[in-house]
């Protein structure tokens, strides 16, 4: 991904709250007709070593994982929020422009074992359903609904490389308060942008 260097964020802790925020990403791999991509929950984990992982998941019948061999690179894309920037905003004369959150990850594939596939599982569903008002856990389902399982193929990618491009109207900071309040006012995805300003900008 190419991100000029003023876009560039490096900070682990930015880039990790990104990635929870917005962990349902498009795994991308070569195929026999050429790129081959699916939209996938991808969760980010840290092991003791500083290791950095993404557990996730395809349908069995998806013929993308048949394509992909033991310790082949993929690439994992994450968008976050973005917004058009009309330069009626500005102070001085400047094209328009677009504002966005977005970060790669390259890494090596490696399919799970059972035994881990059930561990990434388990953890995924716990995550999600820590804020529902009557949580379900894979432990109270029925053998005949775990079946199902049987219908997905687990993987982990260890990460080898990661970009993180936050694109927030860096080069005109003289211009923020205008491109925030535009921002807010049309909320939605606009609004995220906005936010991100603020926080970028310590406001």
């Amino acid at each position: 991904m190419y991100i000029p260097p003023a876009y560039r964020n490096e900070n682990p802790a930015d880039i990790r709250k990104f990635l929870e925020e917005n962990a349902f990403g498009i795994l991308v791999s070569t195929g026999p007709l050429g790129p081959m991509a699916t939209h996938l929950p991808l969760e980010l984990v840290e092991k003791g070593d500083q290791t950095l992982l993404l557990r996730g998941h395809f349908a069995r019948a998806n013929p993308q994982w048949r394509h992909i061999a033991e310790g082949d690179e993929v690439l994992c894309i994450f968008n976050g929020p973005h917004a058009y920037v009309s330069s009626s905003w500005y102070v001085e004369e400047e094209v328009p422009t677009w504002n966005y959150m977005a970060v790669h990850l390259k890494g090596a594939y490696r399919t799970q074992t059972e035994e881990e596939l059930w561990e990434a599982l388990h953890a995924l569903v716990d995550k999600y359903e820590s804020d529902s008002e009557k949580p379900v856990s894979l432990h109270q389902m029925s053998r005949a609904t775990l079946a199902q399982v049987r219908g997905i193929v687990g993987f982990e990618i260890r990460v080898t490389r990661l970009d993180a491009a936050f694109k927030l109207s860096q080069g005109r900071t003289q211009d923020h308060p205008k491109i925030i309040k535009e921002l807010q006012a049309r909320g939605g995805s606009s609004n995220a942008i906005a936010q991100a300003m603020k926080d970028q900008s310590g406001t």
